[in-house]
């Protein structure tokens, strides 16, 4: 081989060898550097508070019954790491790890479940938890509906945060189309006039601008109270002077409110009800008290109770009757 064509070959070896060489260093580098660092969105909570969120979320923790029962009607309870005392709904959510009360929960228990996000309702928490939790470094992020109309809006913004925003979809518009069939066989019904009793002694009652309020418009009923406070105090005499046709309590212990009311006819001032006399009051699923997809439910409740006429085929008794002489 004559001494050209040898140093030819000799660089076209070397060549290979770099080329060869730089591959496998690039591989090498790319196998032994550092993963990315976890992408993050920001995200507007429905109070205005900006929030950061890692993408995707794999750990919640709610601090509020309603947010609880909202996820699990999303099918994203595989995400929560844990919830409240007071969390009881459904029956799967009293099994997750608890964090104390809604207003006052543990802050060392809630860093130890290490959640990407802690869910919070603006008419329930406390600005100072949301605050504490910012100064550890955790995020949250606030849901604040008023109406039935929010509610499917807050659960469908919270389906997309936690990373599945078909699946709000598909609940949205399944909670719109029962309360479109609801409306249908409400119109033209004059709507009952109602007291929503949120406690007996003192009376307490909710506000025009409460969702409860909202509930009872969206079950064929109007509140006769028409205080702009949240969960107005209401004098005997007051109430007496509105004479509701319907007392409307949510438990579920529909017996025990049965003997409430029964105690009620004697004491002055509700005596002179005309609601009482006739023993015209309804009791509902306490789900009315939580602006959650269950809500949906429990308005629908409520309109077979108040409207019998227009549900024949599950029809119930509208009211209780009065035992004879005792007026």
């Amino acid at each position: 081989m004559s001494q050209r064509v040898q140093l030819h070959a000799l660089r076209l070896a070397l060549l290979i060898g770099v080329t060869l060489a730089v591959a496998l260093g690039t591989r090498a580098e790319r196998a032994i550097a550092p993963p990315a660092q976890g992408a993050f969105r920001t995200v507007s909570d429905e109070t205005g508070r900006t929030v950061r969120l890692p993408v995707p979320v794999r750990r919640v923790i709610s601090l509020a019954p309603s947010v609880t029962e909202s996820i699990y009607a999303l099918g994203l309870e595989n995400l929560l790491v844990g919830d409240t005392d007071y969390c009881d709904y459904p029956e799967a959510a009293t099994k997750l790890p608890k964090v104390g009360g809604a207003t006052n929960p543990s802050l060392e228990e809630i860093a130890h479940l290490k959640p990407d996000v802690v869910l919070v309702i603006r008419s329930l928490n406390r600005l100072e938890t949301v605050q504490q939790l910012e100064r550890l470094g955790i995020a949250t992020y606030a849901t604040d509906p008023h109406n039935l109309d929010e509610v499917r809006s807050s659960v469908h913004r919270l389906a997309d945060i936690l990373g599945n925003p078909s699946a709000g979809e598909a609940l949205d518009l399944s909670l719109q189309e029962k309360d479109k069939v609801l409306q249908g066989k409400l119109q033209g019904t004059p709507p009952s006039r109602a007291l929503f009793v949120v406690w007996t002694e003192p009376l307490i009652s909710v506000g025009k601008h409460t969702f409860i309020a909202d509930a009872l418009a969206h079950a064929g009923a109007t509140s006769v109270v028409e205080s702009s406070q949240d969960w107005p105090r209401i004098s005997l005499e007051e109430m007496v002077r509105l004479q509701p046709e319907f007392l409307v309590f949510a438990s579920s212990h529909s017996e025990q409110v049965a003997r409430d009311v029964e105690a009620l006819a004697k004491r002055p001032g509700w005596n002179l009800l005309d609601a009482v006399k006739q023993r015209k009051f309804v009791v509902i699923s306490e789900a009315i008290n939580r602006p959650a997809p269950r809500l949906f439910s429990a308005v629908e409740d409520l309109a077979r109770h108040l409207h019998p006429g227009l549900f024949p085929e599950t029809a119930g008794p509208e009211a209780m009757s009065a035992p004879k002489g005792n007026n």
